[in-house]
């Protein structure tokens, strides 16, 4: 569907065409006219031609955006400002709309990621030209692989109007779109004033049409620095599409035939379920036909990490993958693959169904039997309502019921085996991860929001019972694992959740690459639990090193990997900005220390843990690191 958008919004599609296309994807004439109707209403205020529900604006292009982003709904604007941004933040403080700031592009990237993946809601943001713009794209690649709405507008320094050679402007014969192309679903340059809401309501259609993902407007300086300009704004409903995709009724009826005669299927679930609020449905699902969950790449916890059908992540050694598995129902998950694919899919022998809305995912590495090209949530509910119409009534009371009694013995035998091998980590002179994970899970909120970087070691937050209701803990998380994400990303799941305790479970490492999220906590009373897990290691990288058995992991030599000498103090870099922490080596002392800083988030002010933890896995015991030392070279004297 983001496609037929685009082209509808470039006039590349005559609204008949839309209207037929949208018909050829299983839409109801009248599901259609839906979506075709705030568009109509967009491109006629662009045109300047009259549209119920908006008001004509006069001012300089800054507020013109100001405006039109308050009236999209808007609930703040995360950024880093700049000088050459002057006519956009000259209409900030009048605009109604919050300033967050971020004192680097990335941080800023970050906090409206976690904003949009707790609040589901696109994220305004403004980042500085061409420099800044560049600087963001590390983070901007995390939003961009999980999908994360939200507008990114930024100034622009017009290389084609005089010279074609500036400061801080695209260099000869490039444009400053091309920056942020690859990781947006699509950027432009806008250079006419009266144009300026028109583009950010289609960055904002283009960014929450499913599939999400981040868009990019760049801006001229003269243009948000234009004055006496008009132009209409229009309010949220009247531009953004809010319909549900339902599937195709005969997909649904084959779907649901393949499962009714399946001996042995199995569900693979990703972020969609819970970006379609499909968790309820999901849940029934299961139960209903004794159907076992399992996940690949996900974000969040899509299924309730306890539930008796829940068998962990997609493991193809598994008892239940073993037994000879005959149908995969792929529900809003990623397809397998990932550096590598196999030479052939995980269960050969088994028929692929898909279901979610982003059919450019579907089928990228294994072929597809079956595609349900829908929303999830609406997917599910005509999938359960024809399965239980193929079943006669005495069949449905006791279908999958043998299957499901064999789930929940691998499952219970699953995580009474997990509990047992953490157990057996507790005690030790250096704090396992795992006792960290175990009393984090038993001293925090019981609907705590845990915002994760710790890239190897989330097998230890197994022992948190995530759920997806109010009163249970969630995951809020990222699959592309670029570093720097996490402590920016809980200050914006903080903003979007301001009534739950959020915390940010971080490792050491990563928080070297966005610390200064800490400022951003204390400037504008975030109070966030921040939660260091400090090996003094970049250890996913150093399991990395040691599995390659080559020259370091026979030396126990791992290049870069060790971030001891000098040690890195935390708790002094977060209170060097704001925010009071203090460290804990023993479980005695991280459980007090962590109901200090419950309490302290309580009061409306951010804490941090630093926590003393061991290394793990291969080359664990290694501190070496290289021995250079310019200091000891200059005192030697000029080299012959």
């Amino acid at each position: 569907m983001q496609h037929l958008v685009q082209r509808f919004v470039e006039q590349r599609l005559s609204r008949r065409g839309f209207t037929q296309k949208l018909g050829a994807m299983g839409l109801s004439l009248a599901a259609a006219q839906s979506i075709l109707e705030p568009l109509k209403a967009s491109e006629e205020a662009g045109k300047g031609l009259a549209v119920p529900g908006s008001k004509a604006v006069r001012g300089t292009g800054g507020e013109l955006v100001m405006a039109q982003a308050k009236a999209a709904g808007a609930e703040y604007l995360f950024t880093n400002p700049g000088s050459f941004e002057v006519g956009f933040f000259d209409a900030q403080p009048s605009s109604g709309i919050p300033l967050i700031m971020g004192l680097h592009e990335g941080i800023v990237i970050a906090m409206a990621d976690g904003y949009h993946r707790m609040s589901l809601k696109p994220a305004f943001v403004n980042i500085h030209v061409i420099a800044g713009t560049a600087q963001a794209t590390g983070q901007l690649y995390n939003a961009s692989r999980d999908g994360s709405a939200m507008v990114i507008t930024a100034g622009m320094l017009d290389n084609e109007v005089w010279s074609d050679e500036s400061q801080l402007a695209p260099r000869p014969g490039f444009d400053q779109k091309e920056v942020a192309r690859q990781f947006t679903k699509i950027s432009w340059e806008a250079r006419e004033p009266r144009s300026l809401p028109l583009m950010l309501r289609r960055a904002y259609k283009v960014a929450a049409t499913e599939p999400g993902g981040p868009v990019y407007l760049a801006m001229a300086n003269y243009a948000l620095e234009a004055k006496n300009v008009e132009a209409q704004i229009l309010p949220a409903e009247r531009f953004l599409l809010r319909s549900r995709v339902r599937p195709e009724s005969a997909a649904v009826e084959q779907a649901a035939k393949w499962l009714v005669e399946a001996k042995r299927p199995m569900l693979v679930v990703g972020d969609e379920v819970w970006k379609s609020g499909a968790q309820g449905e999901l849940v029934s699902f299961a139960e209903k036909f004794g159907v076992p969950v399992t996940a690949t790449q996900q974000g969040y916890r899509n299924f309730p990490s306890r539930h008796p059908m829940n068998l962990g992540a997609f493991n193809l050694s598994s008892e239940y993958v073993k037994g000879g598995v005959d149908l995969i129902l792929m529900v809003g998950s990623r397809d397998f693959g990932s550096r590598t694919v196999p030479s052939s899919p995980e269960a050969p022998d088994a028929r692929i169904v898909r279901i979610g809305i982003d059919s450019g995912s579907m089928g990228r590495n294994y072929p597809t039997d079956l595609a349900l090209v829908a929303d999830v949530r609406e997917a599910l509910k005509d999938l359960r309502a024809a399965m239980e119409g193929m079943l006669a009534k005495q069949r449905l009371a006791e279908f999958g019921k043998a299957r499901a009694e064999q789930v929940r013995g691998l499952s219970a035998k699953m995580r009474s085996d997990r509990e047992a091998e953490g157990r057996k980590n507790f005690g030790r002179s250096r704090m396992h991860p795992d006792e960290l994970g175990h009393i984090l899970a038993r001293t925090l909120d019981r609907n705590a929001v845990i915002v994760p970087e710790t890239h190897s070691a989330m097998a230890h937050y197994d022992f948190f019972n995530f759920g997806f209701r109010e009163d249970e803990p969630w995951m809020v998380g990222y699959t592309s694992n670029g570093l720097g994400w996490g402590t920016g990303a809980a200050n914006g799941v903080k903003l979007a959740a301001p009534d739950r305790q959020v915390v940010s479970c971080i490792g050491d490492g990563a928080v070297m690459y966005g610390a200064s999220a800490f400022w951003t906590q204390a400037r504008y009373g975030i109070p966030v639990l921040n939660v260091v897990w400090n090996n003094q290691n970049y250890q996913t990288v150093r399991l990395g090193f040691h599995r390659y058995g080559g020259k370091m992991a026979a030396a126990g030599q791992y290049a870069g990997m060790y971030l001891g000498d000098p040690d890195i103090d935390y708790v002094k870099l977060a209170e060097s900005q704001g925010v009071k922490g203090e460290k804990a080596a023993t479980p005695a002392e991280l459980e007090a220390a962590l109901k200090r800083g419950m309490a302290t988030t309580r009061d409306g002010n951010p804490y941090l843990v630093e926590v003393a933890i061991a290394r793990i896995g291969g080359g664990a015991e290694s501190t070496w690191h290289e021995g250079f030392k310019l200091s000891q070279r200059m005192k030697a004297g000029p080299r012959a």
